[in-house]
């Protein structure tokens, strides 16, 4: 900021006010003529005097996309080893068709949030008591069967398929689906980057899908669809993802699909049963075996049984993936720019600088970075991590990253 205490170029401002036309440049060619080489006021391009400054044409890099994986589970953890449920909501009508998992105990604490869904659908409904035996059965397992083959397969399928130890498909009559939460994977679960552990009688076994590249086997109604197969991430080490079988080795059927874009694993009852074999309550009392009950006479909720072997696996790693929009702003304030301050401290109450040495030598600190829309509203705030000097010999470039 500079003091004129020249009556000369106030005449001749009021002056050039009386004609009733204010040529900005005029004001300028008037005010240069007077102040120091270091200090003249730019007459020409972007250059701004005030707290504001336009941005130019090559000061804005738009529609930039960034791809981000973070953490699946709540707080953006990638592990989630600890896995409740609700008595509220599994011995409600729905705990019939499926059960929430949280990643704390409802009872305990009021921080849980509904990780994923476990549920058994059966083409034909079996598994669910039948309307003959009770004409108020709600054929649970059908209903799951046909919602998930409605939103996964393409209209020519009939039924969910899983390839054989031959590499041929085999039609299935039942499916155990793991459906993540929406707001858990949001855009994409990442393909090759989960694993879930499941334990039962037999041991503990590891499931992953078979990704390893970018595109799945095969793209449908639903985006690209992974198998899934026994293998392990081989996390903490350099080494790839081993698969150790891609079918179960009893049965040669496929353990299951998966399909990143919806957040949802189809798990092959047979396959998946045949190797883990009974599973255990938390109480260690056996629930069943893995395989499913074919059942009609009760609503036998065959997704109990799955979600008992995840609990007892005590291991689910996934993380998702998500596309970024990204705006890049170049903050550029040249060394004409911005060395004056609006801070009531920089000038004393005579109008001179608090700080002597500013009279031939102005200083200020950038600290802050507003941008603000055509009407003047401030959309978006940066700070700098450290306070920015700023002079007539210095001129600084700031990149601002906006991400949305």
């Amino acid at each position: 900021m500079a003091l004129i205490n020249d009556p000369n170029i106030t005449d001749q401002i009021r002056a050039l006010a009386n004609t009733g036309t204010i040529d900005s440049n005029q004001i300028v060619q008037i005010l240069n003529s007077v102040l120091p080489a270091g200090q003249q006021i730019a007459s020409t391009g972007v250059t701004g005097t005030g707290l504001y400054k336009r941005f130019g044409e090559f000061d804005k890099v738009n529609a930039k996309i960034e791809v981000v994986t973070t953490g699946l589970w709540s707080s953006d953890s990638g592990s989630l080893m600890s896995f409740y449920t609700a008595s509220s909501q599994t011995e409600a009508v729905s705990g019939k068709y499926y059960y929430n998992v949280y990643q704390t105990d409802p009872i305990d604490t009021d921080i849980e949030e509904v990780q994923f869904a476990v549920a058994y659908g059966h083409v034909d409904g079996s598994g669910s008591v039948t309307l003959d035996v009770d004409p108020n059965g709600l054929l649970p397992t059908k209903a799951t069967y046909a919602q998930y083959k409605s939103m996964l397969l393409d209209p020519t399928l009939a039924k969910f398929q899983f390839e054989n130890s031959v590499a041929a498909a085999t039609d299935s009559n039942d499916i155990y689906v793991i459906n993540v939460a929406r707001a858990r994977y949001r855009e994409s679960m990442d393909a090759g980057n989960w694993s879930l552990k499941v334990s039962g009688s037999n041991g503990l076994f590891t499931f992953i899908d078979n990704s390893g590249k970018k595109f799945g086997d095969s793209y449908g109604l639903s985006g690209n669809v992974f198998k899934v197969v026994s293998g392990s991430l081989n996390l903490g080490t350099q080494n790839e993802a081993t698969i150790k079988n891609t079918t179960d080795p009893t049965s040669g059927q496929g353990y299951g699909l998966f399909y990143p874009e919806r957040g949802i694993i189809i798990l092959n009852p047979t396959a998946v049963g045949n190797v883990v074999g009974n599973v255990f309550n938390e109480a260690f009392q056996t629930v069943g075996t893995l395989t499913p009950s074919y059942s009609t006479a009760a609503d036998q909720e065959n997704h109990k049984r799955l979600y008992h072997a995840i609990r007892a696996g005590k291991d689910f790693d996934a993380r998702r993936t998500e596309n970024v929009s990204t705006q890049h702003f170049f903050v550029r304030a040249t060394n004409r720019e911005f060395n004056y301050s609006n801070n009531p401290t920089y000038l004393d109450a005579d109008g001179f600088f608090t700080e002597p040495t500013f009279e031939t030598d102005p200083q200020t600190f950038i600290t802050t970075i507003g941008l603000l829309n055509d009407a003047n509203e401030c959309v978006a705030v940066a700070k700098t991590s450290q306070p920015i000097v700023k002079s007539f010999d210095k001129e600084v470039l700031i990149k601002v990253k906006l991400s949305f």
